[in-house]
């Protein structure tokens, strides 16, 4: 069995800044981390291939060249392969042109039978590359999972979280899983891992290697405009108000007349 993750290196930090003419985040200066979600779908893989050691895990990633440094940890988990898409022809991209290309890099991997990806991405928070992966190949897809229940015979039931529970999915395989906050978190990397992690190679894709259109790719081929983008005003602190509790109950009804 194949098994890709998609996992998005993100920023470290709540103070990031806009750049106003592109609407994208700047990232020059900035700490980054791989994405929470995403490594919770990482876990599930490698609790896959610990239970069939055959299995191959391979990690797959769009950013800059220096998110090398932080996918290595991905090898020291236990991941077999990395390959990062880069190239400044995939810069910008919004959740259209990304998905495109993910979904382009996980065909010329070839022969994937699951693809995980985090829910979301805590930079963005739009849930959306994982679907969009999933109809760009034209496969069956499963959100929100959190555990595997039983995988065998190209099918696989998936426990999903729902706003009143969850929902046991059972899915055809080929597909695209996306992962929430799981109940185990994820492994730390062995000292094995990570001496094999500094001297395994990062496999770097290009837009020479992958048979992109590229009008679906970058922030040209991104149908995502953003037109303005600022920072919301600070509120005003609040107030803590002390008494009986008659006194204050006519004070919040004065309050809200005053209002209103």
């Amino acid at each position: 069995m194949r098994i890709v993750v998609c996992i998005k290196e993100v920023p470290d930090t709540t103070e990031v800044k806009i750049d106003t003419e592109t609407g994208t985040l700047i990232r020059q200066g900035i700490p980054s981390i791989l994405n929470p979600f995403d490594m919770y779908a990482l876990e599930i893989a490698l609790e896959i291939k610990d239970d069939n050691p055959a299995t191959e895990v391979i990690v797959l990633s769009m950013g800059p060249p220096n998110a090398e440094k932080n996918l290595r940890d991905t090898i020291a988990m236990g991941a077999d392969a990395v390959y990062l898409v880069t190239d400044r022809a995939f810069a910008g991209a919004d959740t259209w042109a990304t998905s495109y290309t993910l979904s382009t890099a996980i065909k010329y991997i070839g022969d994937v039978d699951i693809i995980f990806t985090g829910k979301q991405a805590i930079d963005g928070d739009t849930a959306q590359t994982g679907p969009g992966i999933a109809e760009w190949l034209d496969l069956p897809q499963v959100t929100f999972a959190k555990k595997i229940h039983k995988l065998g015979d190209n099918r696989m039931t998936v426990e999903r979280s729902t706003e009143t529970g969850y929902e046991l999915v059972e899915v055809e395989l080929p597909a695209v899983i996306t992962v929430v906050k799981g109940d185990k978190d994820p492994r730390l990397p062995s000292l094995r891992g990570m001496m094999k992690a500094k001297k395994s190679s990062i496999n770097k894709l290009t837009v020479k290697d992958l048979p992109v259109d590229e009008e679906n790719i970058g922030l040209s081929g991104s149908p995502t405009k953003v037109h303005k983008v600022f920072t919301p005003p600070k509120r005003k602190s609040g107030e803590i108000w002390e008494g009986e509790p008659e006194q204050l109950v006519e004070k919040l009804l004065a309050e809200i007349e005053d209002i209103i």
